[in-house]
């Protein structure tokens, strides 16, 4: 499984359904979990977006369909990103400049 970071900008009517039932923010993640995605962690924010969601998947192949299912609602547009454990991108980065040293010599 890999970490994605999602984030969500409601549109006009997302904001009508959400100030008329704000159950509906939990009844969409048990719609992402039904998806093969797990909510990991979710907080609403100030700003240019509305919510953070960390996101655990099986593949960008699953991402990409839970972004696409909910910006298909016209309710909100994502961002989503791939994250990296900063340990894990450090060892990932020494071994591309070890390869890429061993190609020099």
């Amino acid at each position: 499984m890999a970490l994605y970071i999602m984030l969500t900008t409601l549109t006009d009517e997302g904001r009508k359904t959400i100030k008329a039932n704000p159950g509906r923010i939990k009844e969409v993640n048990k719609e992402v979990e039904a998806m093969g995605v797990k909510v990991v962690a979710q907080y609403a924010l100030l700003g240019p977006y509305d919510f953070v969601n960390v996101l655990d998947a099986p593949s960008n192949d699953v991402i990409a369909k839970v972004a696409v299912e909910l910006g298909s609602r016209g309710t909100m547009s994502t961002m989503t990103m791939a994250a990296f454990d900063v340990d894990a991108f450090a060892k990932a980065v020494g071994a591309a400049a070890s390869r890429r040293g061993a190609r020099k010599a």
